[in-house]
């Protein structure tokens, strides 16, 4: 039976809702720069470490804060993993035996988070994909905790794309989310200067003292290298979705975690997409969705999710920028900036 969204997923709903300089402060643990006035707290949760960095406000404030986040993130992770008896993964049981559950039946907050990814997919044409749960069981990029020693068999792929069983994995999507609330959070605590940095993927509010704050955007191929800067304005999200994340090699050939739910396969063309917004549930989904787009087709794409600002390196090691994130990028070696050209959306 061929996937379909069912009519109940498309209520409407609106979620309201890098790698960065950062001092190395030891998995749950809080620190404080008294030179720059910032408290620092790192944890782990949804499989990628995270940085709460909060400024100007008195350490003990700052600390009960960021122990929220904390909190809050292990609180959503819970209940988005795709298996298990949180909310998702109770979903994705009863999906199973009728995929016409309606997600807000199991969980209203699942059923808002669904209905916005939901829509994400329509206006992507379906290059984001929040129902691969299957196919990214099939691969074996599931779990944050291992990755697959091999591909799945050709026909294992090719009996998804004609069956499509109704999964929902929120991968591309909930790490996005979960950050805008941990700043939506973070604001409601009175706090107006703050950075919390999932992995690399962030959003910004405010400044860092008398300037703004200052990102740095990994370059795709040097582990320990920094393709390009920038500085936040505000408020703003940056996430980066690349094929140097989850990835493993196999006879020779290097397989990622970024599925494309037209071929089953991972996806091709670019190594790094990383796009500048407002919104970072947007962001995240828009970085996924513009990997999945491929080299010809990301400027239709980030026009149609009315993402102004990105950076992409392609395979062949091109970089193309929109106009709008031109100036706000600068390059670290003068051989990248080299390789750089500004591209329009239509």
């Amino acid at each position: 039976m061929r996937r379909a969204w069912p009519h109940a997923w498309r209520l409407p709903a609106a979620l309201s809702l890098a790698v960065l300089g950062l001092a190395a402060l030891g998995l749950a643990g809080c620190g404080r720069d008294a030179q720059e006035n910032a408290t620092q707290h790192r944890f782990m949760a949804m499989g990628t470490l995270v940085d709460v960095t909060v400024y100007g406000v008195p350490a003990d404030e700052a600390g009960t804060a960021a122990r929220e986040v904390e909190r809050l993130f292990h609180d959503l992770h819970r209940a988005w993993q795709p298996q298990g008896d949180g909310a998702l993964g109770r979903l994705n049981t009863m999906l199973a035996a009728d995929p016409a559950t309606d997600p807000a039946a199991v969980d209203a907050d699942l059923g808002m988070l669904i209905a916005a990814a939901n829509g994400l997919a329509q206006d992507t044409g379906g290059l984001f994909d929040p129902g691969l749960g299957a196919l990214v069981q099939l691969w074996g990029f599931a779990s944050a905790e291992s990755l697959p020693a091999a591909p799945p068999p050709p026909e294992a792929v090719a009996a998804w794309l004609e069956e499509r069983p109704l999964q929902v994995d929120l991968g591309g999507f909930a790490k996005g989310v979960a950050v805008d609330r941990a700043i939506a959070l973070l604001r409601a605590r009175g706090i107006e200067h703050a950075i919390v940095n999932a992995g690399g993927d962030l959003r910004a509010i405010g400044r860092k003292g008398d300037r703004p704050w200052r990102i740095g955007i990994r370059a795709p191929r040097d582990p320990a290298g920094v393709l390009a800067a920038l500085e936040t304005a505000g408020d703003e999200a940056v996430f980066t979705s690349g094929d140097y994340e989850r990835w493993f090699e196999h006879d020779g050939r290097r397989y990622h975690h970024i599925l494309d739910p037209r071929t089953g396969y991972p996806t091709a063309g670019l190594v790094s997409v990383t796009v500048l917004h407002a919104d970072a549930g947007r962001a995240d989904a828009a970085a996924t969705a513009l990997m999945v787009a491929g080299p010809e087709a990301w400027p239709a794409v980030a026009a149609a999710l009315g993402i102004e600002a990105v950076m992409v390196v392609r395979a062949d090691g091109g970089i193309e920028l929109t106009p709008a994130m031109q100036p706000r990028i600068w390059f670290t070696d003068a051989a990248y900036g080299g390789q750089a050209r500004v591209r329009p959306l239509p």
